[in-house]
């Protein structure tokens, strides 16, 4: 498998939109507890292009950020801002699975659907959280839209299937009152689960194809021989503006969010 190819511009692309449930993330989080004590350590997982992971330390001062990501084009985008502003926040390559060290505040804006098994990772997560910390982590909802539907189900066809040697994207989100299970089951208290569904307005289907492919599509495009990809492309193209025929298009995009505390 070659390593997912992601897109800054094509991500950035859609700021506002994927910005919103940033701000509804950082709600669930108790910043004054942030304050007491020694200085306290943030990892963002997954920063992406790191501009979220630059607000997050404007709101958390005085304390040290690390935003991990496993995409060099995405940091390289992340390192610019961390040249342009000072400011407590080192960018380093990272997967989520591979993190260590000790944190007050785990933290995650839509990544961790990339990685397997929930239960394990969160495991993982919390043995590396200390006394007192906070998690707070956003995923999109299980619950898959039609324009992910279509990227699916176009991989689900034969000629792609037999190309992906009959991979599937096992998509990894669990209904979210489990989430409250497995953070309970880890010891968890003050435990927050919300799913809330975003109606985006966008400017026709040929931004809905965008808005997957600079995301969802990048699952199947890493597996994909090269010489399969852009025929691919085409094949979920025509198939999403045949679902999105309106100008503008509505696409709403379903969310979870949950946080918690280690007491």
């Amino acid at each position: 498998m070659k390593p997912a190819q992601w897109n800054p511009h094509e991500y950035l692309h859609f700021r506002a939109e994927r910005s919103a449930p940033f701000d509804d993330l950082i709600r669930l989080i108790d910043f004054d507890a942030l304050k007491i004590g020694d200085r306290k350590r943030i990892v963002d997982l997954g920063c992406g292009t790191g501009e979220l992971t630059r607000r997050l330390a404007e709101l958390a001062p005085g304390c040290e950020v690390v935003g991990i990501d496993c995409s060099p084009e995405m940091l390289a985008q992340a390192k610019t801002i961390r040249d342009r502003e000072s400011g407590d926040v080192i960018f380093t390559l990272c997967r989520i699975e591979d993190l260590e060290g000790e944190w007050d505040l785990i933290f995650s804006n839509a990544a961790i659907h990339w990685v397997e098994d929930h239960p394990k990772l969160l495991s993982m997560l919390w043995k590396k959280l200390n006394s007192g910390g906070q998690i707070a982590i956003q995923v999109p909802s299980g619950v898959r839209n039609k324009a992910q539907l279509a990227v699916m189900e176009t991989a689900e066809s034969p000629e792609f299937l037999t190309a992906l040697g009959g991979w599937r994207w096992r998509f990894p989100v669990p209904p979210v009152d489990q989430y409250t299970t497995i953070l309970f089951n880890l010891g968890a208290r003050e435990i927050v689960a919300i799913e809330k569904v975003y109606p985006h307005l966008l400017a026709d289907g040929e931004a809905v194809y965008n808005w997957v492919a600079g995301t969802t599509m990048t699952a199947y495009t890493s597996r994909l021989p090269d010489s399969e990809i852009e025929m691919f492309k085409r094949a979920v193209q025509e198939r999403i503006l045949k679902l999105y025929p309106d100008s503008p298009a509505f696409f709403p995009f379903r969310r979870i969010f949950f946080a918690a505390v280690k007491r």
